[in-house]
């Protein structure tokens, strides 16, 4: 009975709530090394997100659409507003900014290669237009940004768009970072920058301070491209229904809004978990600012930040956007976390699903390098393949949900076909709790 007792009222070992393994794993690297940790891979945190949300199929008293007979449409128009040549795209997934540097040109070869398979566009990033991406992209819009690393006037003129970057979404209000290791003969000339050595990029753009200034810089790009290319501007989500009014108020034909879950660049582990919003709690707000002006529609937003299926796709839609951009999905579909190379990443530390060092540039799957020997592992016409592949089933499983909903387009998707899993998501989307027409901070029933 003694023994039996004791048994039973044995206590066990357990970490603090607070002081985690992670926690404690922090406290002494950083005791240890007097450094911050730097990595990329977004945000690890659980944060409220699309799988928040369910949509209210048809049943009687909405008809669903016959998948097989009835048509479903999946195309966007993007720069109505201003530019002479608005961009069509026949499905409104993207391909979002990540650079020659941080990506190998294999990769940046291969996102331009899936993307114009299936009639979308992709994105320089920071650091410049290489030929083989503008090759091999029918689409491609060229990111702005503060750093101006390999900004050149006849690059502009050979996109299709401009992105005028102010902020992301793992960093709103900091700037990007490539380690010396990934900052080669190539990377340095397209930057103009010493080769092997770290390099920050600017938090925010050296020739303006405000939006009037913003103003300006669209008038000048508008003129070196002929009024021809639509003008976007990109921000991190931090003050949504600000930010995005100022963007269109200095005359942006489309604006990205992206989401803390973002986050194929290298920051601050401190910046990616605690700084910003997820994208959930931002597109109401961005979406009620362009209401507001009168522009919801004539001014297209583009959201991203942890997009990862065709059900996020016609969620982000069904709020109010007119596209989606994809960045660490597209790594993934490329290859990356690949458990065939589980192996490799095992020496580096890490497992596929939980490899973020991918400034160190020794990523096995040849895509965040520029060692050329892991860069020359990933074929760019097998990975673009992979890439049309995720982004067409992408697209299909966004229509089914439509066609399910009794629309027969993506964009006739609404709130009103959503409703909110819990409390957190309701309050963020305005959209009823499910079961329920309230959501918190709703008066009367």
């Amino acid at each position: 009975m003694t023994e039996n007792h004791h048994d039973v009222t044995k206590t066990f070992p357990r970490y603090s709530a607070t002081f985690d393994e992670f926690t404690i794993s922090q406290i002494q690297r950083a005791a240890a090394t007097g450094i911050y940790d730097i990595r990329g891979g977004g945000t690890k945190r659980k944060l409220p997100h699309f799988d928040d949300l369910l949509f209210l199929g048809a049943s009687m008293s909405r008809y669903p659409l016959e998948g097989y007979r009835e048509r479903c449409g999946t195309d966007v128009v993007l720069g109505t507003r201003f530019a002479k040549k608005p961009i069509h795209l026949k499905t409104p997934v993207t391909i979002a900014g990540m650079s020659f540097g941080a990506l190998s040109a294999q990769a940046k070869e291969a996102l331009g290669r899936g993307a114009s398979a299936v009639g979308t566009s992709t994105t320089t990033g920071d650091g410049g237009m290489t030929p083989e991406e503008r090759g091999h992209s029918s689409t491609l819009v060229y990111q702005y940004l503060p750093s101006r690393y390999g900004m050149n006037p006849d690059d502009l003129r050979k996109a299709d768009a401009i992105e005028i970057v102010v902020g992301q979404g793992a960093k709103p209000g900091g700037g990007g970072m490539l380690l010396g290791q990934k900052i080669s003969a190539r990377v340095a000339k397209m930057r103009d920058l010493p080769e092997g050595i770290d390099q920050r990029s600017a938090c925010r753009h050296p020739d303006w301070t405000g939006p009037d200034d913003l103003e300006i810089k669209i008038e000048e790009l508008r003129e070196i491209t002929n009024w021809e290319k639509p003008i976007y501007v990109k921000v991190g989500a931090s003050r949504p229904y600000y930010d995005i009014s100022l963007a269109v108020k200095s005359g942006a034909d489309v604006v990205v809004l992206d989401g803390m879950q973002g986050g194929t660049a290298a920051t601050q582990e401190v910046f990616i978990e605690h700084v910003g919003l997820p994208i959930l709690a931002a597109i109401r707000p961005a979406v009620q600012a362009l209401q507001d002006l009168g522009m919801h529609r004539k001014v297209q937003l583009i959201v991203s930040g942890g997009i990862r299926t065709g059900a996020d796709v016609a969620k982000a839609l069904a709020l109010g956007a007119d596209a989606v951009a994809i960045g660490t999905a597209a790594l993934i579909a490329l290859g990356d976390q690949n458990p065939d190379l589980a192996a490799e990443y095992a020496k580096l530390g890490a497992k596929p699903g939980t490899y973020d060092d991918w400034q160190d540039g020794r990523d096995p799957a040849g895509i965040t390098t520029q060692d050329p020997e892991l860069a020359k592992r990933l074929d760019p016409i097998l990975g673009g393949r992979r890439i049309a592949n995720y982004l067409s089933v992408m697209t299909m499983e966004a229509q089914t949900i439509a066609r399910a909903c009794g629309k027969s387009h993506l964009h006739n998707l609404e709130p009103e076909d959503l409703v909110a899993l819990n409390m957190e998501a309701a309050a963020m989307t305005q959209l009823p709790l499910a079961g329920t027409n309230w959501y918190p901070g709703k008066t009367g029933f």
